[in-house]
């Protein structure tokens, strides 16, 4: 509560939930994203009336967005474990796992043959052949802009499908 000194501490624990094993999200992580707004509505609602309610409403607010955030980060994470148990019978060489991992994570702009072979170190030959490897098995497609544009991106597998083993 936005009452006295501390109580932002008390009311982040018990949102936190820190000896939960059910705990899923973040406030402290939250709040500190947000905190200019954080200190703003603490100041309002110290200087008004003592109506919480408009705190209440950023604060529920604030919960919501990190329970968004950690639905999202979960579902990445299961999407990123579907896809590797979808390949799991297939044979990948370290860089193609390598690049495989980061298309996951928060790569930047398109992969394209001379991306890979920065990435993994080696010759434009290599990765020309390690993508069509990928294209083969159904795991990368070609993006639909050609020539000096080529560019390669995970293709978007269903849940129930694998693809073409070896």
């Amino acid at each position: 509560m936005p009452i006295e000194d501390g109580n932002g501490r008390i009311a982040r624990a018990i949102a936190d939930s820190e000896g939960s094993p059910q705990r899923f999200y973040s406030m402290t992580a939250r709040i500190r994203q947000e905190r200019d707004a954080y200190y703003a509505i603490l100041e309002q609602t110290q200087q008004g009336t003592m109506d919480v309610t408009p705190w209440m409403d950023w604060f529920l607010g604030c919960m919501e967005h990190a329970i968004d955030e950690a639905q999202q980060t979960l579902a990445a994470v299961l999407s990123k474990a579907r896809f590797w148990e979808s390949v799991s019978g297939l044979q990948l060489n370290e860089r193609q796992r390598k690049v495989l991992n980061l298309l996951f994570d928060d790569f930047e702009g398109n992969l394209t043959t001379s991306k890979w072979a920065k990435l993994t170190k080696c010759s434009q030959d290599t990765a020309t052949r390690d993508i069509a490897h990928l294209i083969e098995r159904g795991i990368l497609v070609r993006n639909p802009a050609g020539g000096r544009s080529t560019s390669y991106a995970l293709k978007e597998q269903s849940s129930g499908s694998m693809p073409a083993s070896l």
